[in-house]
């Protein structure tokens, strides 16, 4: 993953999707049609905090967020996703 530089808005975060799994733990193969989409994924950038609510994440964060969170973005060749502090449900 290349450095990234710029500014995230209050609130927001930028997110390094993390792949999901090609093979199940017995080993079989999953094919992509039955892929389901990657859910967790670490932060790469954040925002500042909002008028009422404080940044409680930080860079290099690993976040789970829900399904269909946040807005898709290519930067560099890579996937990220940008979303708000509230899509993510547990961070670690």
């Amino acid at each position: 993953m290349a450095e990234l530089k710029g500014k995230i808005l209050a609130g927001k975060i930028l997110v390094e999707v993390i792949p999901a799994e090609e093979k199940t733990a017995s080993g079989i193969i999953i094919p992509d049609a039955a892929k389901e989409k990657p859910m967790q994924g670490k932060v790469v950038l954040v925002g500042s905090d909002k008028k009422d609510e404080p940044m409680e994440l930080k860079a290099g964060d690993t976040v789970f967020y829900g399904r269909y969170s946040g807005t898709e973005l290519n930067i560099n060749s890579e996937d990220y996703l940008l979303m708000s502090q509230a899509d993510v449900l547990y961070f670690v």
